[in-house]
Parts: structure tokens; C-alpha cells; sequence
């Protein structure tokens, strides 16, 4: 068939939309959680023109198989090329797509000296250079055993998890074995893809045993809300379907990994999410430099758009400028010493601040500011522009993780508690209220979820100690009515975190003890007669322990140093 240049653009255009509806292997429909416990997420639909990328790549890349197209060529010829590059990694990832076995066993924080029954769940990962399998954190969060085993062989092999970044939702796997590790292929990370541009996600999703492939096209670049640690990071949105068991998984274009599949849109069709290239690299970056999981920087600010323009006039900013106002400031941050309320952040290294906190990314595509502070490297500077009191101002400032006053999540370690009279006394976590059910945020008592969402620490180590329920007995009648209340002095002295309130409590040689608690409510014990009913009432529930390893291991390191040998 020979075409015109005006006749071939306008078959390009519905042979492009053809191949965005490249078919996808029928998946049963997932539950609440990926690997058993799929996540979710929350994003809209893309809206973007489906087919200005192929347009693109026909019309301009002329030193390419596709740009060198002529009127001669078929445009079956042109669109089995099209797939072919797009897909052509296919075939090497089934020699580095790993199928992970885990049993995890969560804590109860409700009764915190002990665990949830395990249960096994399943997900998937792939094999990158240093023989090291990345996966999700999330599939092997709170893990006791993990197991791999590789497309096309009926035997399964020990791993262990080497590093978890529960912020980004990856981990790293390493297996000993090295027969596991014959004819296995090392997977490249690429880069973003572009809008429009077709991938396939590789994994083990519910459904069957074997190993699925997905395909589809990229529908938006942009921060997202990660599900599983709480943490605003960028992400892809793309077309194809994950399902549970996807999560991990490699999602490909042409030879080149481009991204994770870690959760998908609750209520939707075909809405899925994968990390993205430079969050995988920072994660990976920071473990090597490290030996360990360095997490995400934040500037530690709550700030508000100026899109209002009385509200930038009252500010005294001219009509050239953009930016945003700073409402809040973590105390624990850099930005705490240098920054004011009321500043408007012109500018991040350079990069210009619009009125609704969005920065230039690519062509035409905008992502919020915050995304150049998370790929930052730990104690790393960023040069801000800022407008103070009318007067244009540069500051340099320091970035490093920040921790929450109430931390999101807990995974991979014990709860902290101690017991005293029957009081069970523990730091308030997201965790804690996430046991009161899905709707935690309504069900929850209320002042403690507030606190939880709202408010900042004012020093390193700070948490907010409740008291968590009470184990009732003659010596407590009459205090049950006051469990999930905030302890907030122990014999009038302020307590920093739980580890204070057990030296205090520990270390105390009065007759009566007293706690001071939210709403001015009080109580009041006799020591001696305290510690006694303690013991009892630890056997009578059978709890091993009154406080929680932590808390004994320091105790017992802090006496070992009074009293060297």
C-alpha cells in the first residue's frame, strides 16, 4: 500500500490508539491486600492525549527504525515494530522474575507482649546486578521466613531481607544458594518513561501459579500517596492491571526496568502504580553508601498556595513572583532555624516556585516542589529563595529525615509497653489506632487520632505516652474508666517518652506514686503495695514480662555501667 505523508499520519494516529489497547490476561479480582494484603491508593483518571508520543517518535526521530518509515512500509510492518521494542525484555526478565513465599506475624498492639497468628502471604521480585532481588517492603513486612523460587523451577529457596525502606515501599533480598543463581538474568534500571509509552508488568498476581504479563501505557507521572508507609513519593500511573501478587514486580520498556508495581486504586479498573526509576536508585544509593536504609529528606514545612492575589499582595509580592506561604515548621528540622512563618518560598535550588507549589517536570508536566527535597541525599543542602517582610532573601538549608511526634508505622519491630498496677502504658503509633478497625480514623478516640495527625515534636525522642487499657484488679478499681488517656507527669515531673516514665517509675523509692493525665484526671498508688500486685497480676494474664525487651536492655545496660566490674 503506498500512502501519503497526510494519509499515513492519519492511519499513525488510530494504528497508536490501537496499540494503547494491547489486550491483558484475564486476572481474578483482588481483595484488601497485595501478596494477600494488597494496598491501596487514591489518584484520578489521565485525561492525556493518546497518541502525541508515537506522533512524536514518527515524525522526529529520524535515526530511528521507526523514524526511517516511508510510504512504502506496511503499517502492520510499522506496528509489530512498535510492539517489539516496546516488549523486548520480555523474554530476559522470565529469567529474573522471582515469585516470594513470606510468613510474617504482625504485633497486637492491643496486648503488646505478643504477636497476631502468622499467616503466609506471596508477592513477587526481580534479580538486579550484585545478586540482589528487589522487591516491595511490603511483601515481606514483619516477616519470620522467606522463601523465593524462580519461573520454571519447582524448588524454593531460603532469603533474607538485608534492607527494608518502608517510606518508598522497597526491599533487598539476597539467597545464599548458588544453584539458585544458575541462568539467572540481572535485570537494568532505565528511566521515567513518557506519556503514552507502552510497558508490560511481569509477576506472579492471584489467579494461578505462574508467572503473568500485563501490558499497557503510562497514564501519569506525579507524587502519590504510598499506601503501605504513608510517605507522599513520586509514582507512575499506568494502565495495566495489578493485581495481588504483582506486588514487586518489574515493570519493563524494551530491556530496561522502569519502574515497581506496588498498589493499584481501590473501586477501578486497570489503575495501577509503580515507583519509579529515581526512587529505586536513592533507595539502592543510600543502602550501598550506608550499609543501611537512609530514608527520604523532607524540608520539614506545612505550606499553603498564593493563588489568591490579595493574599500575594498582602505578602508585598510583586506580579513576576510566584510561590508559597509557610504556615508550619517541624522544630526538628533545619528549616526550623531559618525559615519563619509567613515566609513565601520563591524558588528550590534554583527551580521556581508556582503559586500552587508545582515546579516544571519534562515537557509540559508539572509535580509539587516537595519531590526535589525527597530525592535529596541525608544532610545534603538546598539554596532557597524567599521573601521576607517584602525583602528577597537565600538561605542554605540542611535536609535529613524527619520522624513524626506519632509514627505511621511500626513495621519489623516489637512495641514498646510497660506495666505497672495493672496500667498498661505504651507510645502512641498509627498502628495502635489502626486496631480499631478499618474506619480507625472515626472509631478511634478521638483527642488521641488528632494528636496523632496534627501535632509536631518539640525535641528528639519526644513521644506521647497513653495509658492503654487496664488489667483490672483491686488495687486499679475504680482507674479503668481512664484508659486511652495521655500520661503527662509522673510525681509532677514531665515525662520526654516512655523510657522516662519507666525510669521514673522504676527508680522511685517514695511511699505513693502519682500520674497526672489529659483532662487534669489523677492517680494515685502506694508504691510498696504496687509492685507487689504487679507480679500478681502478670501471672494471672500470663504476660512474661512488665516492660518490653527494649526497655530492659537499656535498664540492665545503664546499671552494668554504674556498677563496673
Amino acid at each position: 500500500m503506498i500512502l501519503s505523508w497526510s494519509a499515513a499520519s492519519a492511519r499513525v494516529r488510530r494504528l497508536s490508539l490501537s496499540l494503547l489497547s494491547l489486550s491483558r490476561l484475564p486476572l481474578s479480582d483482588g481483595d484488601t491486600g497485595c501478596c494477600g494484603r494488597f494496598l491501596s491508593s487514591s489518584s484520578s483518571s489521565s485525561s492525556s492525549n493518546p497518541y502525541n508520543y508515537y506522533l512524536h517518535r514518527v515524525a522526529g526521530a529520524s535515526n530511528t527504525t521507526l523514524g526511517r518509515f516511508s510510504t512504502s512500509r506496511s503499517l502492520s510492518s510499522i506496528a509489530s515494530e512498535v510492539e517489539s521494542a516496546a516488549y523486548s525484555g520480555i523474554e530476559t526478565a522470565l529469567d529474573s522474575v522471582v515469585k516470594i513465599f513470606t510468613v510474617s506475624s504482625s504485633p497486637n498492639y492491643l496486648l503488646p507482649w505478643q504477636n497476631k497468628p502468622p499467616r503466609e502471604t506471596w508477592g513477587s521480585g526481580f534479580v538486579i546486578p550484585g545478586k540482589r532481588i528487589i522487591t516491595n517492603a511490603h511483601v515481606v513486612a514483619d516477616h519470620t521466613f522467606v522463601l523465593v523460587r524462580k519461573h520454571g523451577s519447582p524448588t524454593k529457596y531460603r532469603a533474607h531481607v538485608v534492607s527494608v525502606g518502608h517510606e518508598c515501599d522497597l526491599a533487598i533480598l539476597v539467597v545464599d544458594s548458588q544453584e539458585f543463581w544458575a541462568g539467572m538474568s540481572f535485570l537494568e534500571l532505565g528511566d521515567i518513561p513518557f506519556l503514552q509509552e507502552a510497558i508490560a508488568v511481569v509477576g506472579y498476581p492471584q489467579g494461578g501459579d505462574n508467572i503473568s504479563i500485563t501490558k499497557g501505557v503510562v497514564s501519569r507521572v506525579e507524587p502519590t500517596q504510598y499506601a503501605h508507609g504513608a510517605t507522599q513519593l513520586m509514582a507512575i500511573q499506568i494502565d495495566a492491571a495489578i493485581n495481588p501478587g504483582n506486588s514487586g514486580g518489574p515493570a519493563l520498556m524494551g530491556d530496561k526496568v522502569v519502574g515497581v508495581a506496588f498498589q493499584n486504586l481501590t473501586g477501578s479498573e486497570n489503575i495501577g502504580y509503580i515507583i519509579p526509576v529515581p526512587v529505586i536508585k536513592h533507595f539502592i544509593s543510600g543502602v550501598e553508601e550506608s550499609g543501611e536504609y537512609t530514608g527520604f529528606c523532607s524540608l520539614g514545612l506545612s505550606c499553603q498556595p498564593t493563588e489568591n492575589s490579595q493574599l500575594r499582595n498582602h505578602f508585598r509580592m510583586l506580579p513576576e513572583m510566584t510561590g508559597v506561604l509557610v504556615n508550619k515548621i517541624n522544630p526538628l528540622s533545619d528549616a526550623y532555624r531559618i525559615l519563619k512563618k509567613d515566609d513565601i518560598i520563591l524558588s528550590f535550588d534554583g527551580v521556581p516556585v508556582a503559586n500552587d507549589g508545582t515546579i516544571p517536570f519534562r515537557n509540559r508536566e508539572r509535580i509539587t516542589f516537595d519531590h526535589l527535597a525527597s530525592m535529596k541525599k541525608p544532610n545534603e543542602t538546598a539554596l532557597l529563595k524567599v521573601l521576607r517582610d517584602g525583602k528577597e532573601n537565600e538561605f542554605s538549608i540542611t535536609l535529613r529525615p524527619l520522624q513524626q511526634l506519632v509514627p505511621v508505622h511500626q513495621f519489623d519491630k516489637l512495641p514498646t509497653y510497660y506495666i505497672f498496677a495493672g496500667l498498661i502504658f505504651i507510645p502512641l503509633t498509627q498502628p495502635y489506632l489502626h486496631e480499631y478497625g478499618e474506619d480507625w480514623y472515626n472509631t478511634s478516640p478521638r483527642r488521641l487520632c488528632e494528636r496523632a495527625l496534627r501535632e509536631l515534636p518539640k525535641t528528639a525522642g519526644e513521644q506521647l505516652v497513653i495509658l492503654s487499657q487496664v488489667l483490672m484488679d483491686d488495687i486499679n478499681a475504680g482507674y479503668e474508666r481512664l484508659a486511652e488517656f495521655q500520661v503527662r507527669k509522673v510525681n509532677g515531673i514531665e515525662i520526654e517518652n516512655l523510657r522516662h516514665l519507666y525510669r521514673l517509675v522504676e527508680h522511685y523509692s517514695g511511699e505513693s506514686i502519682r500520674f497526672d493525665l489529659d483532662e487534669e484526671r489523677v492517680i494515685v498508688f502506694d508504691y510498696r503495695t504496687a509492685k507487689i500486685a504487679t507480679s500478681t497480676i502478670l501471672k494471672r494474664h500470663r504476660i512474661p514480662s512488665v516492660a518490653s525487651a527494649d526497655l530492659i536492655e537499656e535498664q540492665n545496660s545503664q546499671e552494668d555501667l554504674a556498677c563496673p566490674v
